[in-house]
């Protein structure tokens, strides 16, 4: 889907230096850095509840439900059938959304219904032919709350809205659920920037998308730079250029910011790109084709190469899209597979003509729900917070597709077709995404099975009370003192959970630089105390993610990396903190750091030292890994900006003078970053010994 902004670039008012005749193919030698793009993740504080990183998070598998034969006791179930008997007495006839709570005031389950009254007598009578599922959330409901709608489409999105806000246990639920990425060419400079946008489409420009992944759309941005040589940069980057950077010498971009390219002729770039991603790809590559053969024919036959490097650069693209329909402009495709109690709804994106991606989505539901049930669910809350396209494919007929449509047009202000295509291309697109569905819930499937035999046998290894669901490994990076950040990642029976991963800029002034356990300290608590008391407006939230049993927010068990020491020192602030509940674990590196001879620590026991090649050894191993990767990876970002602020001035035995002759040769600092020691040591005015402190201070292991 493409969105345009009223706002349109304007030229430059002045260009001195521009060269009228200049083109794309115009080069120039010049020693630059790359440019800062828009994708590097911010580096500020982060606490627990704060958003997911960057990463792409794989969908997870929910818990199996519960047995569809479990009993239901007599005395409670007519409990239940009283309680909604009550709430009919004043339901009204008109449509709306009631929602079933228990003694906790929790709530068990969204419903929606054309005549209140009539649904939930459905409910209060106590010799109906329910299944299983129903009467189960009937025997736990002590009360009823409704509200009315004007009419039943109100009443969908709604139902909707609450399913996902409240993620009732007898509903089916969409998880996983993040804003999908699209692509931007920026309509606020003269010199239009191409980039990744998620979020609020509040920068004027053209969007395109949504696109499945941040994969897909970073592969297609820079198969889009190859073919169109549209700038990445920022503003502030692009604006302080005084030669061209990297991008321009490898062929990637123009160079508008130093006139390597006149305003017209990085408009027409602009305007081929544009017309690529609005579905005219096939009149780009013709006139670019068109262009190729004149060139040759002038026997200028570099321009003819670089015109034929732009073209193999789409096809690129195309190719890597896969399956690209001639029939259909803008769908989405939907199609739902079910084996083993599970359900994987796969979804395609399909704009312009072009295959932007697909996405496996694992929706929490009972066994008892079937594929109609759960797609007909899952659509109306996949839709709340994304625009929908002008037609949508599904691969089951689902009960209220009428109304479905009905909302998703009032939704998108323009009529939305919901359909089950039963012959030609259409057809062939649902078959796709159904084998895409019952592959990846195979994948899914075999992973999560062998994940439970790890958890399994961590348990007869460790002698832990039960399988944990949540298990969180902390660890700690500096580099004397300097730039110290903690890090929790998670895992679970679904392996990482990426989305939950967490950093913790240190904040407390008093610490010792270097001091390990006041930086764990610190990270603990902050962690721990949000969860012992949530904020005031978070508490509902909190407790709503504390009773969802597949994947809880208290940790099972919690992994540190170090030794007898740093449990103990754990173990003291979990007691202070009044936390008896959660195992504690610590692992030690093995004799000079080798891996396979690591010992586990665990209080009031004996160190446990097992087998170099036991499964739940190489286990523990890859939480330790995966916690120091990613908490490496932060206090990188973090010192890398530091180093951006503070440019050179922090390096000892560099002044003034240094600093311009080392500026003056390289040109920017990111090209000093990159220099080796003997690159540094051809500086005038730097010794070898100076050379090897700047080049340190840049590569510095962090600890």
């Amino acid at each position: 889907m493409v969105h345009d902004s009223p706002e349109r670039p304007t030229a430059p008012k002045t260009d001195p230096e521009a060269d009228p005749k200049a083109d794309p193919k115009a080069r120039r030698s010049a020693k630059s850095d790359l440019p800062q793009d828009d994708l590097t993740l911010d580096t500020s504080d982060v606490d627990p509840e704060t958003s997911a990183p960057e990463e792409e998070d794989d969908a997870r598998l929910p818990e199996a439900s519960e047995d569809a034969t479990e009993t239901i006791a007599e005395g409670t179930l007519s409990i239940g059938h009283e309680a909604i008997e009550n709430a009919v007495r004043l339901a009204p006839t008109s449509p709306g959304v009631y929602r079933m709570l228990n003694a906790a005031n929790d709530v068990l389950y969204v419903g929606k219904a054309k005549n209140v009254k009539k649904r939930l007598s459905s409910y209060a009578r106590a010799n109906a032919p329910l299944p299983a599922r129903i009467l189960r959330m009937i025997a736990a409901t002590t009360h009823v709350e409704i509200v009315s709608t004007m009419t039943e489409t109100e009443a969908l999105l709604l139902e909707a809205n609450l399913i996902k806000q409240l993620r009732p246990r007898f509903n089916v639920q969409l998880r996983d659920d993040k804003s999908f990425p699209y692509i931007l060419i920026s309509g606020d400079h003269w010199a239009p920037q191409i980039l990744k946008h998620r979020g609020a489409q509040s920068r004027p420009g053209r969007y395109f998308g949504p696109f499945a992944n941040a994969g897909a759309v970073n592969r297609t941005i820079t198969a889009l730079q190859r073919a169109f040589l549209i700038r990445s940069c920022t503003d502030g980057f692009f604006e302080s250029r005084s030669r061209p950077c990297l991008l321009y010498q490898i062929k990637r971009c123009a160079g508008p910011c130093t006139r390597e390219i006149d305003f017209p002729g990085y408009t027409e770039l602009v305007r081929e790109a544009t017309e690529f991603l609005s579905g005219r790809s096939h009149a780009v590559k013709q006139l670019l084709a068109a262009e190729m053969e004149k060139a040759s024919g002038e026997l200028e036959f570099e321009t003819a190469a670089l015109y034929r490097d732009r073209l193999a650069a789409l096809s690129a693209i195309q190719s890597q899209q896969g399956i690209n329909p001639r029939t259909v402009e803008e769908a989405d495709v939907f199609a739902i597979h079910q084996e083993g109690g599970y359900s994987c709804v796969e979804v395609f994106f399909f704009r312009t003509g072009q295959n932007w991606g697909n996405r496996a989505y694992f929706p929490r539901a009972e066994k008892s729900f079937t594929p109609e049930e759960v797609l007909s669910s899952f659509l109306a809350q996949f839709y709340d917070d994304k625009p929908p396209p002008k037609l949508i494919l599904l691969s089951h007929e689902i009960e209220e597709s009428a109304l479905l449509a009905d909302a998703l047009s009032v939704k998108a202000g323009s009529k939305v077709e919901v359909s089950v295509p039963k012959r030609g291309e259409k057809k062939e697109l649902i078959g796709h995404a159904l084998t895409n569905a019952r592959e990846a819930l195979g994948r899914k499937l075999a992973d999560t099975a062998t994940q439970s035999r790890l958890l399994e046998g961590m348990v007869t290894t460790l002698g832990l009370p039960h399988t944990p669901k949540r298990i969180e490994v902390y660890d700690n990076s500096h580099i004397q003192g300097t730039n110290a950040v903690g890090a929790m990642i998670v895992a679970g029976p679904d392996g990482f959970m990426k989305n939950q991963y967490r950093k913790f800029n240190i904040k407390s002034e008093g610490l010792t630089p270097g001091d390990d356990y006041g930086m764990m300290r610190e990270v603990l608590e902050r962690r721990f105390k949000r969860l012992l008391k949530p904020p005031e407006g978070e508490a509902s939230k909190a407790r709503d993610k504390a009773d969802d049993e597949s994947f809880p927010q208290w940790p099972d068990l919690v992994v540190i990396d170090g030794g007898r020491g740093q449990l103990n020192a754990v173990r003291e602030i979990f007691e202070n903190l009044g936390l008896t509940q959660v195992s504690l674990m610590a692992v030690a590196k093995g004799p000079e750091r080798d891996a396979g001879r690591e010992t586990l620590f665990m209080p009031d026991r004996e160190a446990i030292k097992l087998e170099p090649r036991d499964p739940v050894l190489y286990f523990i191993q890859r939480l330790r890994d995966e916690a120091h990767r990613f908490v490496i990876g932060s206090h990188r970002k973090l010192r890398k900006k530091d180093i951006r602020e503070a440019g050179l001035q922090e390096i000892p035995g560099i002044g003034p003078s240094r600093k311009r002759a080392l500026l003056h040769h390289f040109g920017t600092l990111k090209e000093i970053e990159r220099a080796s020691i003997a690159d540094l040591g051809k500086v005038p005015g730097v010794s070898a010994e100076s050379a090897r402190k700047i080049f340190e201070f840049f590569h510095a292991q962090p600890g």
